[in-house]
């Protein structure tokens, strides 16, 4: 059975009951034998975390600018705060998580994406070793998106193409999740399925921006490479996932070009 690769934003951390809902769900998939690795961002915590720092949010493109001055704090507050919070509510739905950067195990190989975004990196896989031998014993990784560069300097990564990465190296199903049901039209409506064309299409319009926007583009990407299809949900209704691990239909659904 492939593992399923779950990403969440971090409002989840603000979020205690569907929080709880989650892990509970995912301790249901694990005791059915679904081996499961989560990815997870933290921009509300880190928002906060720079303020209080005297510090500007600012973003490009949906990503967040990372000057050397910031990315301590930004590490902190994601492979810190985030990642051990997550690891002691998992904790208390008999999830035996682990907490993980991607910086450990040689998880990934991380480039830089753009000077004007400053620490922000890319990734693509690296060694996959340290999660398939965690998720034979039977644990759950929970993974931080931070990198570092190889030369010891750390690196902002975008969660959703950190989950894509992961995906990849260890063969799993992706599942996208934020606040939101999935994609929504200029109605605000549920688009149960996206084509590439229209994806495209609602981009030049406006309609999806921001952080949908990378997304959306993410899960193309991760569709098309693994010729797998990637489904953006939300972490408010998680039995969308028990739906998904058994492919059934949830959120929006992103189909995989043909190569």
């Amino acid at each position: 059975m492939q593992p399923l690769v779950i990403k969440v934003g971090g409002a989840l951390l603000d979020s205690v009951n569907e929080k709880a809902q989650l892990f509970q769900t995912i301790a249901s998939l694990v005791n059915q034998g679904v081996a499961v690795v989560l990815v997870h961002g933290g921009g509300c915590l880190v928002d906060d975390w720079i303020a209080a720092m005297g510090f500007t949010n600012e973003k490009l493109d949906g990503l967040r600018v990372t000057p050397k001055s910031q990315v301590n704090v930004v590490a902190g507050a994601l492979a810190g705060a985030a990642n051990k919070l997550l690891v002691a509510n998992a904790k208390q739905h008999d999830v035996k998580a682990v907490g993980l950067s991607l910086c450990d195990g040689g998880l990934v190989n991380a480039e830089y994406v753009d000077d004007r975004l400053g620490q922000v990196g890319q990734c693509r896989v690296g060694e996959p070793t340290l999660l398939n031998s965690l998720l034979a014993d039977g644990y759950t990784p929970l993974i931080g998106s931070i990198a570092d560069d190889g030369e010891g300097r750390l690196l902002n990564v975008n969660a959703d193409q950190a989950a894509q990465v992961i995906a990849q190296l260890i063969g799993g199903k992706l599942i996208l999740l934020s606040d939101v049901p999935g994609v929504l039209d200029g109605n605000k409506e549920l688009i149960d399925k996206l084509s590439p064309l229209r994806a495209q299409q609602l981009i030049a319009q406006g309609v999806i921006a921001g952080g949908m926007k990378v997304k959306v583009n993410t899960a193309f990407n991760t569709a098309t490479t693994l010729q797998d299809s990637i489904v953006i949900a939300s972490w408010k209704q998680p039995q969308d996932l028990m739906a998904f691990a058994a492919g059934n239909t949830c959120g929006t659904l992103i189909k995989p070009e043909q190569k």
